[in-house]
């Protein structure tokens, strides 16, 4: 009776609305503002772009508001204004124009939580448009090293090497915003890890790990997402091993954080739409790595395995085995920048398809299936963007009309996506 009673006190502290506030409409530059709220807890936020007339909406879970929001402001903000219906405040940013925008991002200040968008003027626009948020998590890393490889190698170094190479894909390349849930050997528990992930508005996550096994004849790369029940041993295994931790960091929750495990129960048809399209991700991606000759596939199928990191309720997640360090072959393929980016590429092009089969409204990918815009970077050659992209160097050339001339770093270049 008693474990009864505490868990309906915690639940019952869950789903009480936390209070949303206005802050300030405020101008970064001559071209970008932005817009604040203060929270109590982090949200759940749905947020889109509406034409005639321009719009950005945010749809707040849980909230409820402290008082009436209507504010007044410049070009190209008419107002903000906002009203709470059945626990979901609906903030409305009313436009003279269509702008850029960027997803709602949730940061923790004094304990408190500050939300923020930010919108940028374009008068080419014909409809406000938004980048797609790619949250790129580097498994391990600080206090927990991961696998060790046969040659000495750590999972939380070429975790994070391939992290950052399919960051620098995304981020030179229009109509995608990477954010990394680890930039350097960064202990993160698993439960900041996805926290991370919401707070910086994802519209989709990637846990980046390479495998170790007690026979170094296993190898070949995997890719997963979250179930209770495992798909196989193998994932069996490596869901076992991870619970000491997650039973330590689900006790760690903050009093601002987000509950994941309490909202399936309030959202679940949003879980299973999120399950689903967890699914069609990692299989574009697993479709990806098998087109790469130089990687090996452990299971042929996407596998299923209680990871916490994948459990977000709403974020289409999944985990990316890149290989077996335990595995001679596998340890030298991810000891090199070769392979370790031909992991990265594979990821790469399976967010890219993914999107283009699952596109979201307001996008640039939504607007633009037949090519990628990539904008040329110090050091960049065409050899090796061609290799990022899987395409040939030739037809870059054929493309972009280069010839034999040389590229420049801020040149754009266009990769027509039937070459994928």
């Amino acid at each position: 009776m008693n474990k009864f009673i505490s868990f309906f006190i915690f639940f019952s502290l869950f789903i009480d609305s936390n209070e949303i506030s206005f802050n300030e409409i405020k101008n970064l530059d001559k071209e970008s503002i932005e817009v604040s709220f203060l929270l109590e807890k982090v949200s759940l936020i749905k947020s889109y772009s509406l034409k005639d007339p321009s719009r950005i909406v945010l749809d707040v879970y849980e909230t409820d508001l402290k008082e009436e929001i209507i504010k007044k402001y410049n070009y190209p903000i008419k107002q903000v204004r906002a009203f709470s219906e059945e626990n979901v405040t609906r903030i409305v940013i009313d436009l003279y124009e269509y702008i850029n925008w960027a997803k709602p991002v949730q940061s923790i200040k004094d304990e408190a939580v500050m939300l923020k968008v930010e919108i940028k003027k374009n008068k080419k626009l014909e409809e406000s448009l938004r980048d797609i948020v790619v949250a790129i998590d580097a498994g391990h890393g600080g206090k927990y090293p991961g696998a060790v490889g046969t040659n000495n190698i750590l999972e939380k170094d070429v975790t994070l090497l391939i992290a950052k190479e399919l960051e620098r894909s995304l981020k030179n390349t229009a109509g995608f915003h990477p954010v990394m849930v680890r930039n350097n050997d960064e202990t993160v528990s698993l439960n900041d890890r996805y926290q991370r992930a919401r707070r910086l508005g994802a519209d989709i996550f990637v846990s980046i790990h390479a495998d170790g096994f007690r026979l170094s004849s296993v190898k070949g790369a995997s890719v997963y997402i979250w179930s209770e029940k495992a798909s196989s041993s193998v994932a069996e295994n490596l869901s076992d091993r991870k619970r000491q931790q997650i039973q330590a960091d689900i006790k760690n929750l903050k009093p601002y954080d987000f509950n994941e495990d309490s909202s399936r129960e309030l959202y679940p048809k949003i879980y299973k739409e999120k399950i689903k399209q967890s699914q069609a991700l990692g299989t574009k991606i697993l479709d990806q790595l098998k087109r790469d000759p130089y990687t090996k596939i452990h299971k042929k199928n996407v596998e299923f395995a209680d990871f916490r990191v994948l459990k977000s309720i709403d974020i289409p997640s999944v985990l990316v085995e890149s290989g077996f360090l335990t595995n001679p072959e596998d340890a030298e393929r991810l000891k090199t920048k070769p392979g370790r980016r031909m992991i990265a590429r594979s990821i790469f092009l399976g967010i890219n398809n993914y999107f283009i089969e699952n596109p979201i409204e307001g996008t640039l990918i939504n607007n633009n299936t037949d090519y990628l815009e990539y904008t040329i970077q110090k050091g960049d050659v065409l050899s090796e963007i061609a290799i990022r992209f899987g395409v040939t160097v030739e037809s870059i050339k054929v493309t972009n009309n280069i010839g034999d001339n040389p590229i420049y770093p801020g040149q754009i270049i266009y990769v027509y996506l039937r070459n994928l």
